[in-house]
């Protein structure tokens, strides 16, 4: 696995960019990763829209983000650009993820924990106001701040 890259602000900065690269394609953006693997530096650029994006997608949100970073360039070091979905477990970082996989399961992790406890994995019963209504499958509800979540993705339904 890849060791993500420190480097401050960059992420944000990318996002800005490449968010409104897929927008102009009917696409969302789900999450940027800058890591590095075998002494690789990969930019990876996560998109997504409903009923899954496909190669050409991925190619066409390629070759307009490459020039958008070829001008902006905001990554001082060669790297590598790499466009996917975010699989059948990706990730939940906003209110508008939470709210669109309403009624699907999910893996949350808390930075603080909520009655002893920071692992959940559990169905997303709601969200409003910054916080997600989750209920576990021994039907324990717990309402958890998005502010709060470290990280949560989806569980992949087969």
């Amino acid at each position: 696995m890849g060791q993500r890259l420190k480097v401050e602000g960059l992420e944000e900065r990318i996002r800005g960019l490449a968010a409104p690269v897929a927008e102009g394609f009917g696409l969302e953006l789900v999450d940027v990763a800058f890591t590095s693997e075998f002494g690789r530096r990969i930019l990876r650029v996560y998109i997504d829209k409903p009923g899954g994006v496909t190669v050409e997608d991925c190619e066409r949100v390629s070759r307009e983000l490459s020039t958008v970073l070829d001008v902006q360039d905001p990554i001082p070091q060669n790297y590598n650009l790499e466009i996917s979905s975010p699989g059948l477990d990706r990730p939940l970082k906003t209110e508008r993820d939470f709210a669109r996989f309403t009624g699907r399961k999910a893996r949350i992790r808390s930075k603080q924990p909520l009655d002893g406890r920071r692992n959940f994995k559990a169905v997303i019963d709601a969200v409003s106001d910054g916080a997600i209504s989750v209920t576990d499958f021994d039907g324990r509800k717990f309402t958890i701040a998005i502010t709060n979540i470290e990280k949560a993705k989806l569980e992949i339904e087969i």
